[in-house]
């Protein structure tokens, strides 16, 4: 087991993972809202959006705008950074116009995954991500780069870690150490994310690890703790319990951010995001959807053992 991180970022996926699969458009100023909002509750790191067709993922389509008004606007804090989700060359020109301050972009370990998401196999996409992220880190922002279904795949099953394992040795050999593994499928078990980060580590030491977990199967939480404790220090999630893959087998929600924080918090970490304001803000995007989100704390209230 790693030595435990004190400090740990919140990565709010909410405005992309979370909403790409919502059918109910959501108006532009409305999501402007929820980005001050998130500002206000102190989350330092929050994903905006992704650049892709506006066709295939039509929640999506005012990623551009959405990024030149929240900059303009001149309500971002310093300390905050505003990531983009980029696909293929096209996208990485949009980020850059708009003034993405992070890239985020990947490849699927799973070959049929990945000819469902974008079109081509894993080792085409490999292929054609490293140039891209060495061409952003040239341009002076900063990347994460990704293996999606890294623990399971909904079409293939079982992924075997050593083609998680070559996929992130061939970011490693291009100088790219930020990276984060996805459970796109929801598969992953404690022991499977706290024995596959120990394997990544053994790789470089001084990889800079994140992790985005799907709570398909109910684990979601758990495997957040697991990979805490196996030294990662960057935690994707998203207001609510929001979200999850169009283009996966079963498409539920990431691991709920309010949830994710009341965790954290019992842990002892103390940088962390209010969590007074993200049940506010939870509470009213549960409101635009005119539904009931899958996140626990928006619902129960914070417990009375954080207070006072």
């Amino acid at each position: 087991m790693q030595t435990v991180k004190e400090h740990i970022i919140i990565h709010e996926v909410g405005l992309r993972d979370g909403l790409q699969i919502e059918k109910q458009p959501i108006p532009l100023d409305i999501k402007k809202q929820w980005v001050n909002r998130l500002f206000e509750s102190g989350v330092k790191m929050i994903q905006l959006g992704s650049f892709v067709h506006p066709v295939r993922v039509p929640q999506m389509a005012d990623t551009d705008r959405l990024f030149t008004g929240v900059l303009k606007s001149g309500r971002k804090p310093e300390d905050v950074i505003l990531s983009g989700l980029v696909l293929n060359e096209k996208g990485l020109d949009r980020g850059l116009d708009c003034g993405v301050e992070m890239f985020c972009m990947g490849v699927s370990a799973s070959n049929k995954h990945s000819r469902k998401n974008i079109g081509m196999s894993t080792a085409e996409a490999l292929n054609r991500i490293v140039p891209m992220a060495k061409r952003a880190v040239n341009e002076g922002k900063r990347v994460q780069v990704s293996v999606q279904s890294a623990f399971g795949c909904g079409f293939e099953g079982i992924i075997e870690k050593n083609t998680v394992l070559d996929i992130v040795k061939t970011y490693l050999d291009a100088g790219l150490s930020s990276i984060s593994l996805a459970d796109t499928a929801g598969y992953a078990f404690p022991d499977q994310v706290t024995e596959l980060y120990e394997f990544i580590k053994e790789l470089d030491n001084n990889i800079d690890p994140a992790c985005h977990f799907h709570d398909t199967f109910g684990t979601g939480i758990a495997n957040c703790l697991a990979a805490y404790q196996a030294g990662v220090t960057c935690f994707e999630s998203a207001f609510g319990g929001l979200g999850g893959c169009p283009f996966t087998k079963i498409s539920s929600g990431n691991v709920c951010t309010e949830d994710l924080v009341y965790l954290f918090r019992r842990q002892g970490i103390t940088n962390l995001p209010g969590l007074e304001k993200l049940i506010e803000l939870t509470k009213d995007i549960s409101s635009q959807l005119d539904r009931e989100l899958s996140g626990r704390l928006y619902k129960t209230g914070i417990p009375i053992i954080l207070k006072g």
